[in-house]
């Protein structure tokens, strides 16, 4: 029998805190239920941060914790507590004062009056639109309970997801950063104490060389204006990237460099948001308009505006789909199963989780090319530097003394 440390809520809203011996976290999380607690966190003495039901309620960051939230809301929903009174106990265990006036905020707009959806859409830096729709819809058909269950497995898939392509980018950039650094130590200290060594000797050095020589003197001379033109193009391409127009175009580029990735990307996150609506009791067209908001490539989102088209014609959603263009032939084979058997929601979650993994692999598979074609990059131009610097120093030899 393991030791857990938990942290739970009774009944009237108290919070206890103790110890309690359990096969694994599920037996515990069950045994504390029995003594009609509501288990808030639960870990084994040494772990930190509790874990399961059982994350510390924290919001650090101004867009918040979200799964936390959700995760311990949903509990004490589940439990048969009103939301009011669940909001409440959150105010009260919530870490930071940011987050304690937010909670307090919208449980004062529940009991003025307003719903909770409505009191969460005030405060939309915490909570997205789509999470905001997905509780109304949840308080529409008195489920809101089941909804935030989905809501949360929705947030730790995408959290995951992020998670992975973050740490898959780490080494590239770090790589990326030091072997910038290294060129531009090499151009602009290394480089000019060899300078008075060949204007020493006089004579004519290499092409190569002067090349580097005259890329070194300008480095040195004129880092303002270098530093001047990439701060101005970083605006402009920003600025740019802001309009429709512009975010279109670099959205373009993108799918024509990393269309795979892309791909796979977007329809992942497309059809678990619309999977997750979907099975939340949200009607199609306003599942699919919401679903559409989290798609961040503007060409695939503007193609799917066809969709909701067809939808009001009575085509369905895997013909329009296809005719877009965007979306593999399985994920299409797989949402027109899915209509004709009415378990659209479920075969939609299906093909999140496979495309989920095919990106994994798919990320893994382009950092193993990238990697190497950075290494061998630097290489060719350190090599370049180092070569040209030894074919000058060589060169010497021939002067006459």
């Amino acid at each position: 029998m393991a030791v857990y440390s938990y942290r739970a809520t009774s009944m009237s809203g108290a919070v206890v805190e103790g110890v309690i011996e359990a096969a694994d976290e599920r037996s515990a999380v069950e045994r504390l239920r029995n003594s009609n607690l509501i288990p808030l966190a639960i870990s084994r003495p040494g772990e930190g941060k509790a874990k399961g039901t059982g994350k510390v309620f924290s919001l650090r960051s101004s867009k918040g914790d979200l799964i936390s939230f959700t995760s311990e809301l949903s509990s004490l929903l589940n439990a048969g507590l009103p939301i009011d009174r669940g909001l409440n106990i959150l105010a009260e265990i919530a870490e930071g004062r940011e987050t304690k006036e937010t909670i307090l905020a919208i449980l004062r707009s529940i009991r003025e009056g307003a719903s909770f959806s409505d009191a969460l859409q005030k405060h939309p830096r915490m909570f997205p639109r789509l999470y905001v729709s997905m509780v109304r819809a949840g308080e529409a058909g008195g489920v809101l309970d089941v909804v935030l269950d989905k809501l949360n497995e929705f947030l730790e898939s995408s959290k995951e997801l992020k998670d992975h392509l973050f740490s898959a980018m780490i080494y590239p950039s770090i790589l990326l950063v030091t072997g910038g650094l290294s060129i531009v130590v090499l151009l602009t200290y290394v480089l000019p104490k060899f300078t008075a060594i060949f204007d020493e000797l006089g004579g004519g050095m290499p092409l190569p060389t002067q090349i580097l020589l005259t890329i070194s003197e300008m480095m040195r001379s004129y880092w303002w204006a270098i530093f001047l033109v990439i701060g101005l193009a970083f605006v402009f391409v920003r600025a740019s990237v802001r309009t429709e127009a512009g975010r279109y175009q670099w959205d373009s580029l993108k799918l024509r460099l990393l269309g795979d990735i892309i791909r796979k990307l977007e329809v992942a996150r497309f059809c678990r948001t619309l999977g997750t609506l979907l099975k939340s009791g949200v009607p199609i067209l306003q599942a699919l308009n919401n679903a559409k908001g989290v798609v961040e490539n503007q060409v695939i989102a503007s193609s799917i505006d066809a969709v909701s088209r067809g939808i009001k014609e009575g085509k369905g959603i895997s013909g329009p789909l296809s005719a877009t263009g965007h979306f593999p032939t399985l994920a299409l084979s797989m949402i027109k199963v899915g209509e004709e058997t009415g378990q659209l929601d479920v075969m939609l979650l299906r093909i999140a989780t496979v495309y989920e993994k095919a990106l994994r692999t798919a990320i893994k598979r382009f950092v193993s090319l990238v990697e190497p074609a950075m290494i061998l990059g630097m290489g060719v131009v350190i090599g370049f530097i180092v070569v040209s610097m030894l074919t000058a120093i060589f060169s010497i030899t021939e002067l006459p003394f």
